[in-house]
């Protein structure tokens, strides 16, 4: 089956937002004529009547208000993909240095709320906490996003919010058949060979120093990989457990190709921090985006 367009899909959430294609038409700049047309080729596409055209406007039918909602989350993935992209893309501008968590979960939308308050560009670099430390500290960013459990000295640091991990395995995995009244215990946790990440990730960082708060080391036969990505994909395919943000699994875990096996006993909260130097000069931009990180921008959008 053909892909719809993602313009199409605008146009179809203009048509429900607006109730009219001639409306939905006028806010996506084209012509009645070419939005019903679009409109009936995504019909033909989907093999579905998403429109009743006997009622006055255009009026959803059940299937089509269902594609619409799905829309809804394509077009933001869209927009997010588009402001993600733009910020990656090297200008003379602020200089962000991004661990990879955040930086495929969270940032997109904070820099989509940074351009209500400002017009700066944004260069956008992503790698894991301990590289952002050292972009940070070689004046190469002028503010990091880390998901690691310490901060240097040299750094000052702001809480932009706090974080959980969890422990996930495939379905058939034998911990999932464990039932919600036998979590894994933190003394087992830390005896499992988990797939983590590589060293220097924040992620795997602060599992380790859960582990230690409650005076444990974890298990040295974990296997290393250098994303989110390759973690969840070798998981799943019936690979070691492991511990991740719930940010970074929770699609896996609504399609049911992941499922969070319940831990006692450690604590698998961690804070996701803001940092820069100490010296660095004032910048109002920086200070807004930390301020939007942390939900607490203050006054009106410009």
């Amino acid at each position: 089956m053909e892909t719809p367009s993602v313009d199409s899909l605008r146009l179809l959430v203009a048509v429900a937002d607006l109730g009219s294609i001639s409306a939905a038409a006028r806010a996506c700049s084209i012509s009645q004529p070419s939005a019903s047309s679009r409109l009936r080729h995504l019909e033909r596409q989907l093999r579905l009547d998403l429109l009743d055209r006997r009622t006055q406007g255009a009026e959803l039918t059940a299937e089509g208000a269902a594609i619409t909602e799905w829309a809804r989350s394509v077009t933001a993935a869209m927009d997010a993909l588009q402001t993600g992209a733009e910020a990656l893309r090297f200008d003379h501008t602020v200089r962000i240095a991004c661990s990879q968590t955040i930086a495929e979960y969270l940032m997109p939308a904070w820099l989509a709320r940074l351009r209500e308050y400002t017009d700066e560009a944004v260069h956008l670099t992503v790698g894991n906490t301990a590289t952002v430390i050292a972009e940070v500290r070689g004046h190469i960013a002028d503010l990091g996003f880390i998901e690691g459990p310490t901060v240097p000295d040299d750094l000052a640091s702001r809480v932009v919010r706090t974080d959980r991990m969890v422990l996930v395995a495939a379905p058939g995995d034998a911990l999932a058949r464990r039932g919600a009244d036998r979590p894994v215990t933190a003394a087992e946790l830390a005896e499992l060979p988990l797939v983590t990440r590589e060293p220097g990730a924040g992620t795997r960082d602060a599992l380790e120093a859960a582990l230690r708060q409650v005076g444990l080391e974890p298990d040295a036969r974990s296997i290393a990989l250098g994303t989110n990505a390759a973690v969840k994909i070798m998981v799943a395919a019936g690979g070691p457990a492991a511990v991740l943000s719930e940010l970074a699994v929770a699609a896996e875990l609504r399609d049911g190709r992941l499922v969070e096996i319940p831990t006692a006993g450690v604590d698998l909260h961690r804070c996701l921090r803001a940092v820069r130097r100490k010296d660095a000069a004032p910048r109002e931009v920086v200070d807004t985006l930390t301020a939007v990180a942390s939900g607490r921008a203050a006054g009106p959008p410009r």
